[in-house]
């Protein structure tokens, strides 16, 4: 059998400049260039033979060259919808250096017809496909499309990823995958199209590799667990919670984690409790909307019937603060909504509240409505970013109910709270009274990158590069040195990322107001007092 060599760039495209997940401050802050690493392309990496050649740019971290160009004889590129500008980019770029370029991703997966100029799209979880598209690229073929039956993966044949691609200083967390896929049917979400509603889990073994892959490479501190419900088959993971833990104890606690789950893992406090003995500490929730009305329309049943606030303090109470998602824009919302959304998250105490616009995503059931009801713009059928953003300053592609002039003031009414000094130092008080971490060890193992969020210092390095926060972020440091000191470095840790938040909450603020202007007829103005962006774009 002949050997037939192939190198393979793979590329990684910068996301949108102004987006919400950058956090490019708080990583100047702690020495890292992003947040974290391309999980998905060095899981493709693993997939290829092993004769071939790879290397790795991650465009949002470093530079790519003509030489890496150059080098190739293959370019692959994996990406998201907030990176499809530069995405579509890098393609011509491939072929201006006479070299064919692979696509695959989500948005690739989602709106393929905006990939169409790239020679090879593998549509689908990689795994069912990629083997076809190397017998297609040794046999000399250099086009193809190959696409993945749905949902038909299983994720126990996912190979290990290649973590020796990595460059792990470059990121503020690492991340593994143990799920694809979501039990519930939310309207907007584009996950159940992508992935199904049966959520498949990997092995306990394989999860256990990863992190000793992980832990052999060097790398401490925090890994993300990337699952779009972390919980989603409850069965298999408390199974693999216990082994966790035995892992960790093992090696001395090298890792902390973080994930996605529905909010009714507060139902399970069994869950809750092997969630916290595995050394979990935060847990990002979609709430959407304090509404129930809104909740029942946009199939988000999960939250209803329940008091939201109260189950996010019940996980707080097990050590674990609560990041959350909330959605401006739906077609039954009141004239209140955004007060009502202020009161609920500052009722709730939740730090990081990820507040966009109601978008339309590709291939959704919100999508098919909206067409159906001779609703979504003109272009829809194209579903193109056709500038920077992300559903902070992009969103309502569509026809909304409700005048769209009152959902945006409702917008940059929350905003305007929620990322306020005062508001957001006055939420950190109030979780660090509920955040039960007694029982935890405080030491931050050799090596992780936190350890350079030196508490007082970082505080002050904080207050001098936003002046604003200095009275209410002190006050909060104090109280919370004097009365929860083991929750103080992860006090610190969401300080810190206001350091991106309040800045670009700002300047979305600004966007709205050119937006208001515009519907307005008048000729728009920057709002007096609002910042720009302080971040570059990561070449």
């Amino acid at each position: 059998m002949t050997i037939i060599p192939c190198r393979v760039l793979m590329i990684y495209p910068k996301f949108v400049p102004d987006s919400f997940w950058n956090y490019t401050e708080a990583c100047e802050l702690l020495g890292a260039k992003y947040p974290a690493a391309p999980l998905g392309l060095i899981t493709v990496a693993a997939m290829l033979p092993k004769h071939w050649d790879i290397r790795l740019v991650n465009r949002n971290t470093e530079p790519l060259t003509d030489a890496d160009l150059n080098w190739a004889d293959l370019v692959m590129i994996g990406g998201m919808l907030n990176q499809q500008p530069d995405f579509l980019n890098l393609i011509d770029l491939a072929h201006l250096h006479g070299k064919p370029a692979c696509v695959r991703g989500p948005d690739v997966s989602s709106s393929p017809h905006l990939y169409a100029e790239a020679d090879f799209q593998v549509i689908g979880e990689a795994e069912q496909v990629i083997k076809q598209f190397i017998a297609a690229w040794e046999s000399g073929e250099r086009k193809g499309v190959f696409i993945a039956e749905k949902f038909k993966i299983d994720v126990t044949l996912s190979p290990m990823p290649r973590y020796d691609l990595i460059k792990f200083d470059h990121y503020l967390f690492m991340g593994v995958q143990y799920s694809r896929g979501c039990p519930f049917t939310c309207e907007f979400c584009d996950i159940i199209e992508l992935y199904g509603r049966v959520p498949r889990t990997k092995t306990n073994d394989q999860i256990l590799a990863e992190l000793q892959a992980l832990y052999d490479h060097g790398y401490r501190g925090h890994v993300d667990f990337v699952d779009d419900n972390f919980i989603g088959n409850k069965k298999n993971l408390r199974t693999l919670l216990p082994r966790l833990k035995a892992w960790l104890e093992e090696h001395d606690y090298p890792f902390e984690f973080t994930t996605e789950a529905s909010i009714n893992i507060a139902d399970d406090s069994e869950l809750l409790q092997a969630m916290k003995d595995a050394n979990f500490f935060g847990i990002f929730v979609g709430i959407e909307s304090p509404d129930p009305e809104t909740l029942v329309q946009m199939k988000k049943k999960q939250n209803t019937r329940r008091n939201i606030a109260e189950c996010i303090h019940k996980i707080y109470g097990y050590g674990m603060f609560v990041t959350a998602g909330f959605i401006v824009g739906f077609d039954t919302e009141k004239v209140s909504m955004g007060q009502a959304m202020i009161d609920f998250i500052e009722e709730a105490n939740i730090p990081v509240c990820m507040v966009g616009l109601l978008y339309a995503l590709p291939g959704t059931q919100l999508t098919r409505r909206l067409a159906k009801e001779g609703r979504l713009h003109k272009g829809h059928d194209l579903m193109k970013v056709e500038q920077a953003g992300d559903q902070c300053t992009l969103g309502c592609n569509f026809d909304t109910k409700r005048p769209l002039r009152d959902i945006l003031a409702d917008y940059k009414a929350v905003l305007g709270h929620v990322f306020s000094p005062t508001a957001y130092a006055g939420r950190l008080s109030r979780l660090a009274v509920m955040l039960d971490r007694s029982d935890r060890r405080r030491d931050l193992p050799d090596g992780d990158v936190r350890k350079r969020l030196g508490g007082i210092d970082s505080v002050h390095k904080i207050m001098r590069a936003l002046p604003e926060v200095r009275e209410p972020f002190w006050t909060t440091f104090v109280e919370v040195a004097k009365t929860n000191p083991g929750a103080l470095r992860y006090i610190v840790m969401l300080m810190a990322l206001y350091m991106h938040l309040g800045p670009f909450s700002k300047h979305v603020i600004s966007e709205i107001d050119r937006r208001i202007a515009e519907l307005d007829g008048m000729p728009p103005v920057r709002a007096t007092g609002l910042v720009p962006l302080t971040h570059q774009d990561a070449v």
